[in-house]
C-alpha cells in the first residue's frame, strides 16, 4: 500500500512540475500553478480593473507587448501594440480559432459556423457565405436601396416616438433596424420596428455577448465545473440564451425549406444554402446544423457591434454639442433640409465620417479581437508561440495608444481629417474590424450601416438629455462593450 501511495505522490509531483513548466522562449507573464495556471492572478486583476481589456492592458504594462500566461489547460498569449499586432495578423500560423468547450457549446458540441472554426471546412463555408452575400446584392445598388429604405423607416419610427413620449430609450434604439439589414440577407425579409418579439431577440443577442469573455473563461478551461456551478460558470446563462436563438433560426429555416418553389427562388442565404443541400455531391461540411450555425454567426456578429457603436455614438454626441453643431452645418450644406442623407452623400460629408471613426476608436466596442489559435509553432517578436496557443490581439491598445494619438481619451474627430478639414485620412492604429486573413467579412456592410443610420438620425433630430441627465460613457463588459441604458428627449429639426 505504501508503495502505491508513494507512486501516486511521485506522479502528482511530476504532473505539477510539468504543468507549471513554461515552453522554451515562451513570452513573459505571471507565474503558473498546477491546474489553474495564472487563474488566481488574472482573477485578482479583473476584480481591480473590472474590464477584461483593461486587465490585459495592465498585464502588457507589467510584462511587455507580448504576454504569455496559462488559464487552466490553455496557453494564452495577449498581443498589444502595433508592431506585435501587425506581425500576428501577417502570419497564417495565427489564423486558427480556439477549440474548446465554450467555443463548441454554441454549435452543438461541434466546430460549425464561420466565426469559431478554421481549416478546410471554414474555408469552404466562408467562400460560400461571401459568394451568397454577393449574389444577394451586398455592395450593389440593390443593397443600397434596402439600406436607405431602412434608414427612412427608422427616422419615421423615431418621429412617432418623439411625438408620443418625453423620453426615449436610446442605448438599444438602433437594434432592430441594424438586424433588419442582415436578416434581409439571411432570410429575405425584414421585421416591423414595433415587433415585440424582435426586442426580445436583440436583447438576447446582447446578453449572450456579456455572459463570458473572449478567452472562454472558466467554462472553457474546466468544462466539468458546469455540473457544480452551472450559473457562476456561465454555462446555464449561455445555454438559456442560445436555446431560443437556435429555435428561432431553426423555425425560420424550416419555414423557408417548406416553400414549394424553393428551387426557383434566389432571395436569401438560407434559400441558397438549402439548394446546395438539395444538389447533393457537395462538400461534406454542408449540412443542416452547419446552416443554423452559419446563420447564428451572421445574426449575432452582424448586428451586435454596429448597434452598440450607434448607441455609444449618440451618447458621445450628448456630451459634445459643439460636434453636433458642426455635423448639422455640414449636413445642411451638403444634403439640405428636405431629404434624408443617402449613401452617395458619404464622400461629401468628411466631418461626419470623421465623427463616426472617432466614435469607433474611443468607444472600443470590440476592445479585443476574436481569439485566434496557432496552427503550428511560430515566432512572434523574440518569442516562440507553441502550437494550439490561444492568441488575443488587444485592439484597445492601438486605439488608446498615447504615443500615437497624443490624447486618446479626448473625443476629437479632427484627428481623422487632413489639415484642410475636407479630406478623411486613414490611421494604421485604427483597426475596428481587425486585419489579416480573419478580417470581418461584413466590414463594408457595417460601415454603410453606421454611416446611413447615424447620418439620418443626426439630420432629423436634436438630442437633449432626459431627466436622468447625460449618459455614462463607460460600457458594460463582455465579448463586446455595450452602452449602459440611457434615455434622451428628441426634438425634430424643422424641414
Amino acid at each position: 500500500m505504501w508503495q502505491n501511495v508513494i507512486l501516486v505522490i511521485v506522479l502528482l509531483v511530476l504532473f505539477c512540475f510539468r504543468d507549471v513548466r513554461k515552453p522554451l522562449l515562451f513570452p513573459p507573464g505571471p507565474s503558473w500553478f498546477p491546474l489553474v495556471g495564472s487563474g488566481f492572478y488574472v482573477y485578482k486583476l479583473l476584480k481591480n480593473f473590472s474590464f477584461y481589456h483593461l486587465m490585459w492592458t495592465e498585464l502588457a504594462r507589467r510584462f511587455g507587448p507580448i504576454v504569455g500566461l496559462k488559464l487552466g489547460r490553455d496557453q494564452v498569449v495577449i498581443v498589444s501594440g502595433m508592431e506585435a499586432i501587425r506581425e500576428l495578423y501577417s502570419k497564417d500560423e495565427f489564423s486558427g480559432r480556439p477549440d474548446g468547450f465554450f467555443f463548441r457549446v454554441r454549435s452543438f458540441d461541434k466546430r460549425l459556423g464561420v466565426v469559431f472554426t478554421d481549416g478546410e471546412n471554414w474555408e469552404v463555408q466562408r467562400k460560400f457565405a461571401i459568394k451568397a452575400l454577393k449574389t444577394l446584392g451586398m455592395g450593389t445598388a440593390g443593397m443600397t436601396y434596402h439600406l436607405e429604405k431602412e434608414a427612412e423607416e427608422l427616422i419615421h419610427h423615431f418621429r412617432k416616438l418623439s411625438r408620443a413620449h418625453n423620453r426615449i430609450s436610446m442605448h438599444n434604439a438602433f437594434d432592430i433596424s441594424v438586424l433588419n439589414i442582415i436578416w434581409t440577407l439571411i432570410a429575405g425579409k425584414r421585421f416591423h420596428l414595433n415587433d415585440k418579439r424582435l426586442e426580445w431577440i436583440t436583447e438576447t443577442i446582447h446578453k449572450s455577448f456579456r455572459v463570458i469573455d473572449m478567452s472562454g473563461g472558466v467554462l472553457n478551461q474546466f468544462p466539468s465545473v458546469r455540473h457544480v456551478c452551472p450559473v457562476r460558470s456561465g454555462f446555464s446563462p449561455l445555454v438559456n440564451l442560445l436555446r431560443p436563438l437556435w429555435e428561432f433560426l431553426n423555425d425560420t429555416i424550416g419555414h423557408i425549406n417548406g416553400k414549394p418553389n424553393l428551387a426557383d427562388e434566389n432571395d436569401c442565404l438560407i434559400t441558397l444554402y438549402l439548394r446546395e443541400l438539395q444538389k447533393g455531391n457537395i462538400h461534406a461540411s454542408f449540412n443542416g446544423e452547419q446552416l443554423l450555425c452559419l446563420c447564428l454567426d451572421l445574426f449575432q456578429a452582424g448586428s451586435e457591434t454596429t448597434s452598440n457603436s450607434l448607441g455609444f455614438g449618440i451618447a458621445y454626441m450628448m456630451h459634445h454639442p459643439e460636434v453636433v453643431k458642426k455635423i448639422h452645418q455640414e449636413l445642411d450644406s451638403v444634403v439640405g433640409r428636405y431629404r434624408l442623407p443617402v449613401l452617395d452623400d458619404r464622400r461629401n460629408l468628411p466631418y461626419l465620417e470623421a465623427v463616426i471613426c472617432e466614435i469607433q476608436r474611443i468607444s472600443n466596442v470590440a476592445p479585443l479581437a476574436i481569439a485566434h489559435r496557432t496552427l503550428y509553432p511560430v515566432q512572434l517578436g523574440a518569442y516562440v508561440i507553441p502550437n494550439n496557443t490561444i492568441t488575443i490581439a488587444s485592439l484597445h491598445s492601438l486605439h488608446m495608444d498615447k504615443q500615437y494619438w497624443v490624447d486618446p481619451e479626448v473625443f476629437r474627430p479632427e484627428r481623422f481629417l487632413d489639415e484642410t478639414g475636407c479630406k478623411l485620412i486613414s490611421h494604421e492604429y485604427f483597426m475596428p474590424f481587425g486585419a489579416g486573413k480573419r478580417r470581418c467579412l461584413g466590414e463594408s456592410l457595417a460601415r454603410s450601416n453606421l454611416f446611413l443610420f447615424f447620418a439620418a438620425f443626426m439630420h432629423a433630430f436634436i438630442i437633449e438629455p432626459a431627466d436622468e441627465g447625460l449618459p455614462e460613457l463607460e460600457g458594460i463588459d463582455g465579448i463586446t462593450l455595450s452602452p449602459k441604458p440611457y434615455y434622451v428627449a428628441l426634438k425634430e429639426r424643422l424641414m
